[in-house]
């Protein structure tokens, strides 16, 4: 069994990386016909995904994203593609830029 570890350091806090997961497990339901759980918590939030043939995690906290994902026989032979195709997804969402509030007009006196 192929085994894929990916860890990416980020400087967002937790509320943004929370989104970011929470678009991320959305992105793979859809694409790759995951079933995500995502597990909020007070420091650690863990996105469990699972499909045919893999199994794995998405650990997310205020300074890193860590991925651990078990593939099956048959993905294993695929494991290069598919961690190239992981990092290339979650290092778009983490260089995605994060909208900035507008300001309100401040009233004149």
């Amino acid at each position: 069994m192929a085994e894929l570890n990916i860890v990416r350091e980020h400087t967002l806090g937790l509320a943004k990386a929370r989104k970011i997961a929470f678009q991320w497990a959305e992105q793979v339901e859809q694409e790759f016909a995951m079933q995500c759980n995502y597990a909020q918590g007070k420091h650690i939030d863990e996105v469990e995904f699972v499909r045919s043939g893999v199994k794995g995690s998405l650990t997310v906290t205020k300074t890193h994203f860590e991925l651990r994902a078990q593939l099956g026989f048959l993905l294993g032979a695929f494991k290069g593609t598919i961690e190239a195709e992981i990092v290339k997804n979650l290092d778009a969402l983490l260089a995605a830029p994060t909208p900035v509030p507008k300001k309100r007009p401040v009233p004149k006196a």
